[in-house]
């Protein structure tokens, strides 16, 4: 946004590495530096201390004058359409993402600034609000539906699961059915499951007493 990101003096951002701050602190200081600067050219001008949700608002709609999103009335032909065919004359205002971020990174600086937590304008309920009208009055005109990121919740070998002991090698040895033997051992003999109860059964030519040995 145009007047959130240069500050006073007209800097850019510094490049990130060689020990610059990164893009993000670079743009929480311009933003910070633009909004001290709107409240010295308030009428009359603000104090820092004697700032509130409402002048935060105020700062707010400020901005749209800067905005570059195409935002259709109720009475445009493109209402609700998120690619419409033709230009239309509807206003330009400051995107709802652009806002949300901008009001983050202005809660951190005025704590960073040495301001209470407890008595921080930027996290008013009224600022809140005025968000969360902006992103719903936003997706009906352009069509578009915000969804808010989900979390990557970490695998489970990151959340204290530990790895099973290893099975011992008997354990997983094929079971025995009777007279030392496997059900293997029987079937390489001739024996067959039977069709109802599925146990083994010896075919008539094998006598019993051979697989008792």
């Amino acid at each position: 946004m145009s007047s959130a990101n240069s500050d006073s003096s007209g800097n850019s951002a510094a490049p990130d590495g060689g020990g610059r701050p990164s893009r993000y602190e670079s743009q929480k200081r311009r933003d910070w530096n633009s909004f001290r600067q709107y409240l010295r050219n308030h009428r009359p001008p603000l104090e820092l201390s004697r700032c509130s949700g409402a002048h935060v608002l105020e700062f707010l709609r400020y901005l749209d004058q800067f905005g570059k999103t195409k935002v259709h009335t109720a009475g445009c032909p493109f209402f609700g359409h998120p690619q419409p065919p033709a230009p239309c004359t509807c206003p330009l205002r400051q995107a709802w993402g652009s806002l949300d971020s901008l009001v983050g990174r202005l809660r951190a600086a005025f704590e960073e600034d040495g301001g209470q937590p407890e008595v921080n304008p930027f996290a008013a309920r009224a600022v809140r609000l005025y968000l969360r009208e902006v992103r719903d009055s936003q997706a009906k005109a352009r069509g578009i539906a915000y969804v808010k990121k989900k979390r990557k919740r970490p695998p489970p070998s990151q959340q204290g699961f530990s790895p099973q002991a290893p099975v011992p090698a008997a354990a997983t040895a094929a079971p025995l059915i009777g007279h030392g033997r496997s059900a293997a051992d029987f079937i390489a003999s001739g024996a067959y499951p039977h069709r109802l109860h599925g146990h083994l059964m010896l075919p008539p030519w094998i006598p019993a007493e051979t697989m008792r040995r």
